[in-house]
Protein backbone atom coordinates (compact mmCIF):
# COMPACT_ATOMS: atom_id res chain seq x y z
CA UNK A 1 0.00 0.00 0.00
CA UNK A 2 1.19 3.36 -0.86
CA UNK A 3 1.08 6.45 1.63
CA UNK A 4 0.58 9.90 -0.09
CA UNK A 5 3.96 11.16 1.97
CA UNK A 6 5.93 8.95 -0.25
CA UNK A 7 4.94 10.73 -3.70
CA UNK A 8 6.77 13.84 -4.68
CA UNK A 9 4.25 16.65 -5.53
CA UNK A 10 5.12 17.58 -9.54
CA UNK A 11 6.74 21.30 -9.20
CA UNK A 12 4.61 23.86 -11.51
CA UNK A 13 6.44 27.46 -12.23
CA UNK A 14 4.37 29.86 -13.88
CA UNK A 15 7.46 31.76 -15.55
CA UNK A 16 9.77 30.29 -18.36
CA UNK A 17 12.68 31.59 -19.66
CA UNK A 18 13.11 31.76 -23.33
CA UNK A 19 17.12 32.68 -23.55
CA UNK A 20 18.14 35.61 -25.65
CA UNK A 21 19.69 38.51 -25.72
CA UNK A 22 19.52 42.47 -25.99
CA UNK A 23 21.26 45.56 -25.98
CA UNK A 24 21.00 49.06 -27.09
CA UNK A 25 23.74 51.60 -27.20
CA UNK A 26 22.90 55.64 -27.56
CA UNK A 27 24.44 58.48 -29.48
CA UNK A 28 24.26 62.19 -29.76
CA UNK A 29 21.52 61.76 -32.57
CA UNK A 30 21.19 58.25 -32.71
CA UNK A 31 20.04 54.73 -30.54
CA UNK A 32 21.02 51.73 -32.08
CA UNK A 33 18.98 48.53 -30.35
CA UNK A 34 19.24 44.80 -31.47
CA UNK A 35 18.04 41.22 -30.28
CA UNK A 36 18.94 38.01 -31.64
CA UNK A 37 15.67 35.62 -32.48
CA UNK A 38 16.38 32.60 -31.36
CA UNK A 39 13.80 31.36 -28.39
CA UNK A 40 14.51 28.30 -26.48
CA UNK A 41 13.12 26.69 -24.00
CA UNK A 42 15.75 24.21 -22.32
CA UNK A 43 17.96 22.68 -24.88
CA UNK A 44 15.34 22.76 -27.27
CA UNK A 45 14.96 25.82 -29.85
CA UNK A 46 11.23 26.67 -30.34
CA UNK A 47 12.24 29.08 -33.38
CA UNK A 48 14.70 31.01 -35.08
CA UNK A 49 12.52 33.76 -35.90
CA UNK A 50 10.53 35.29 -32.61
CA UNK A 51 11.42 39.19 -32.56
CA UNK A 52 12.54 40.62 -29.24
CA UNK A 53 12.09 44.05 -30.22
CA UNK A 54 8.67 46.26 -30.79
CA UNK A 55 8.46 49.68 -32.25
CA UNK A 56 6.39 51.82 -29.95
CA UNK A 57 6.66 54.85 -32.03
CA UNK A 58 8.89 56.74 -34.75
CA UNK A 59 11.21 57.75 -32.13
CA UNK A 60 10.63 55.05 -29.69
CA UNK A 61 11.75 51.21 -29.36
CA UNK A 62 11.45 48.42 -26.76
CA UNK A 63 13.82 44.93 -26.18
CA UNK A 64 12.73 42.20 -24.05
CA UNK A 65 14.14 39.31 -23.01
CA UNK A 66 12.93 36.44 -20.58
CA UNK A 67 9.28 35.08 -20.74
CA UNK A 68 8.84 36.07 -24.62
CA UNK A 69 4.70 34.90 -24.18
CA UNK A 70 4.56 37.71 -21.40
CA UNK A 71 7.04 40.07 -23.46
CA UNK A 72 4.27 39.76 -26.24
CA UNK A 73 1.62 41.15 -23.43
CA UNK A 74 3.44 43.55 -22.62
CA UNK A 75 4.01 44.91 -25.67
CA UNK A 76 0.63 44.43 -26.47
CA UNK A 77 -1.00 46.57 -24.05
CA UNK A 78 2.12 49.31 -24.11
CA UNK A 79 0.80 49.66 -27.77
CA UNK A 80 -2.51 50.23 -26.69
CA UNK A 81 -2.05 53.02 -24.22
CA UNK A 82 0.33 54.76 -26.70
CA UNK A 83 -3.00 54.61 -28.83
CA UNK A 84 -4.80 55.77 -26.54
CA UNK A 85 -2.77 58.52 -25.52
CA UNK A 86 -1.77 60.22 -28.94
CA UNK A 87 -5.85 59.94 -29.42
CA UNK A 88 -5.98 61.87 -26.61
CA UNK A 89 -3.18 64.64 -26.53
CA UNK A 90 -2.81 64.86 -30.63
CA UNK A 91 0.89 64.15 -30.00
CA UNK A 92 2.86 60.66 -29.99
CA UNK A 93 4.42 59.96 -26.37
CA UNK A 94 8.03 60.97 -26.02
CA UNK A 95 10.76 57.97 -25.28
CA UNK A 96 10.78 59.86 -21.86
CA UNK A 97 7.53 59.52 -20.96
CA UNK A 98 7.16 56.12 -22.36
CA UNK A 99 10.14 55.05 -20.00
CA UNK A 100 7.92 56.48 -17.32
CA UNK A 101 4.91 54.53 -18.06
CA UNK A 102 6.22 51.24 -18.37
CA UNK A 103 7.78 51.49 -14.71
CA UNK A 104 4.71 52.56 -13.51
CA UNK A 105 2.96 49.35 -15.75
CA UNK A 106 5.88 47.12 -14.35
CA UNK A 107 5.23 48.22 -10.44
CA UNK A 108 1.60 47.36 -10.96
CA UNK A 109 2.22 43.98 -11.44
CA UNK A 110 4.98 43.29 -8.87
CA UNK A 111 3.27 40.89 -7.08
CA UNK A 112 2.22 38.81 -9.89
CA UNK A 113 5.17 40.10 -12.55
CA UNK A 114 5.66 40.26 -16.12
CA UNK A 115 8.64 38.01 -16.52
CA UNK A 116 10.18 40.61 -18.89
CA UNK A 117 13.88 42.43 -18.58
CA UNK A 118 13.22 45.30 -20.63
CA UNK A 119 15.48 47.67 -22.41
CA UNK A 120 13.72 51.26 -23.85
CA UNK A 121 15.44 52.71 -26.41
CA UNK A 122 14.27 56.64 -27.87
CA UNK A 123 15.57 60.31 -28.89
CA UNK A 124 14.83 62.56 -26.05
CA UNK A 125 12.78 65.82 -26.92
CA UNK A 126 16.23 67.53 -27.86
CA UNK A 127 17.05 64.51 -30.36
CA UNK A 128 19.66 62.87 -28.20
CA UNK A 129 19.79 59.10 -27.54
CA UNK A 130 18.67 57.69 -24.25
CA UNK A 131 18.45 53.97 -23.28
CA UNK A 132 16.35 53.24 -20.37
CA UNK A 133 17.05 49.36 -18.39
CA UNK A 134 14.40 48.01 -16.48
CA UNK A 135 14.77 45.47 -13.50
CA UNK A 136 11.26 42.29 -13.29
CA UNK A 137 8.98 44.84 -11.22
CA UNK A 138 9.52 48.28 -12.58
CA UNK A 139 12.76 49.84 -11.11
CA UNK A 140 14.87 51.81 -13.73
CA UNK A 141 17.51 53.82 -14.39
CA UNK A 142 19.02 55.58 -17.85
CA UNK A 143 22.15 53.91 -18.79
CA UNK A 144 25.49 54.76 -20.79
CA UNK A 145 24.54 51.28 -22.85
CA UNK A 146 22.54 48.41 -22.23
CA UNK A 147 22.11 44.80 -22.11
CA UNK A 148 19.54 42.23 -20.98
CA UNK A 149 18.86 38.57 -21.07
CA UNK A 150 20.94 35.12 -21.35
CA UNK A 151 24.26 36.91 -23.20
CA UNK A 152 24.42 39.49 -20.89
CA UNK A 153 27.29 38.85 -18.73
CA UNK A 154 29.35 38.10 -21.47
CA UNK A 155 28.22 41.39 -23.73
CA UNK A 156 27.84 44.14 -20.76
CA UNK A 157 32.07 44.10 -20.16
CA UNK A 158 32.67 44.42 -24.07
CA UNK A 159 30.15 47.63 -23.65
CA UNK A 160 31.58 49.01 -20.70
CA UNK A 161 35.28 49.14 -22.19
CA UNK A 162 34.23 50.20 -25.57
CA UNK A 163 31.38 52.10 -25.26
CA UNK A 164 31.16 53.65 -22.15
CA UNK A 165 35.28 53.59 -21.92
CA UNK A 166 34.77 52.49 -18.36
CA UNK A 167 38.31 52.04 -16.79
CA UNK A 168 40.15 54.02 -19.78
CA UNK A 169 42.78 56.06 -18.85
CA UNK A 170 42.19 58.52 -21.76
CA UNK A 171 38.10 58.76 -22.23
CA UNK A 172 37.24 60.23 -25.89
CA UNK A 173 35.57 63.73 -25.89
CA UNK A 174 33.07 62.78 -28.49
CA UNK A 175 30.85 60.05 -28.29
CA UNK A 176 31.16 56.71 -30.80
CA UNK A 177 29.82 57.54 -34.49
CA UNK A 178 26.56 55.76 -36.03
CA UNK A 179 28.89 52.93 -37.85
CA UNK A 180 31.07 52.67 -34.72
CA UNK A 181 28.55 51.84 -32.80
CA UNK A 182 26.74 49.74 -35.43
CA UNK A 183 30.32 47.69 -35.80
CA UNK A 184 30.35 47.33 -31.83
CA UNK A 185 26.63 45.60 -31.87
CA UNK A 186 27.67 43.33 -34.67
CA UNK A 187 31.02 42.03 -32.67
CA UNK A 188 29.37 41.97 -29.75
CA UNK A 189 26.37 39.22 -30.92
CA UNK A 190 29.15 37.19 -32.91
CA UNK A 191 31.40 37.04 -30.07
CA UNK A 192 28.14 35.73 -27.69
CA UNK A 193 26.52 33.19 -30.12
CA UNK A 194 30.16 31.26 -29.65
CA UNK A 195 29.34 30.64 -26.18
CA UNK A 196 25.81 31.42 -25.29
CA UNK A 197 23.65 28.66 -26.65
CA UNK A 198 20.63 30.73 -26.00
CA UNK A 199 21.44 33.45 -28.74
CA UNK A 200 21.89 32.82 -32.09
CA UNK A 201 20.81 32.59 -35.38
CA UNK A 202 20.32 36.25 -36.47
CA UNK A 203 19.94 39.34 -34.91
CA UNK A 204 17.26 42.80 -35.89
CA UNK A 205 18.95 45.89 -35.26
CA UNK A 206 16.72 48.96 -35.06
CA UNK A 207 18.81 51.86 -36.04
CA UNK A 208 16.67 55.49 -34.66
CA UNK A 209 17.48 58.60 -35.92
CA UNK A 210 15.55 61.67 -36.42
CA UNK A 211 14.42 60.58 -39.90
CA UNK A 212 12.46 57.37 -38.21
CA UNK A 213 13.60 53.96 -37.71
CA UNK A 214 15.70 51.76 -40.14
CA UNK A 215 16.03 47.85 -39.66
CA UNK A 216 18.93 45.37 -40.42
CA UNK A 217 18.91 42.24 -40.20
CA UNK A 218 23.10 40.09 -38.95
CA UNK A 219 23.14 36.44 -39.49
CA UNK A 220 25.07 34.61 -36.85
CA UNK A 221 25.58 30.09 -36.79
CA UNK A 222 22.59 28.07 -36.66
CA UNK A 223 23.97 25.72 -33.86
Amino acid sequence: MFHANTFERPKFSPYEDNGGTTLAIPGEDYVIVAADTRMSLGYSIQTRKSTKLCKLTDRCVIASAGMQSDAATLHKVLKMRLVEYEHQHGKPMSAVAVAQMLSNMLYNRRFFPYYTFNLVAGLDNEGKGVVYGYDAIGSYQAVEVGSQGSGQTLIQPLLDNQVAFKNHLLVPDKKLSLEQSLSIVKDAFTSAGERDIYTGDSVEIMIITKDGIKTEILELKKD
